[in-house]
């Protein structure tokens, strides 16, 4: 994982549909399909034909996945939402709320377990701290990183862009 950062940090232009997966923490069936639904993502293929992600897809993957995972949007409005917003403003969302690659979730438990009336520690559990640990922000958190947007929106607005 720390490898495929340093990559990402050194400036690799393209990336393999598997590091993007690890980088995401998203499988890669979760991948073709928002290329269907997201005009942004559009990865080029190389000449045997797998895809080839540019940091630029990567960043509107992670993006795409917060509006989908952590803001709870439907598709349809993560797209109306990736209208409205120009690379730069991703990026920027991205960087702000510190939208960084993660490991891929576990695997589910099987029923069995569950049913046998074992529960997970995190189950219902809301404690920011569990949220902090797993990545999440707590309510404050998006609070504060609203306003710093906003505020950010105003100087955008003030320089012209």
């Amino acid at each position: 994982m720390n490898r495929l950062l340093q990559r990402l940090e050194e400036g690799k232009l393209y990336y393999s549909i598997s590091e993007v997966c690890r980088m995401t923490g998203l499988e890669a069936h979760v991948l073709r399909y928002w290329e269907t639904e997201f005009a942004q993502m559009r990865p080029k293929k190389n000449r045997s034909g797998n895809r080839a992600y540019r940091t630029r897809e990567i960043d509107y993957i992670r993006y795409i996945r917060h509006l989908l995972h952590e803001e709870k949007y439907t598709l349809q409005g993560a797209k109306k939402k990736l209208a409205e917003v120009s690379y730069e403003e991703v990026v920027g969302q991205t960087t702000l709320l510190r939208v960084a690659p993660i490991e891929p979730a576990a695997k589910a438990k099987p029923a069995a377990d569950r049913s046998a009336g074992k529960v997970d520690a995190t189950e219902g559990s809301a404690a920011p701290a569990a949220a902090a640990a797993a990545g999440g922000l707590t309510e404050t958190q998006r609070k504060e990183l609203a306003d710093i947007r906003e505020g950010l929106k105003d100087v955008l607005k003030n320089l012209g862009r």
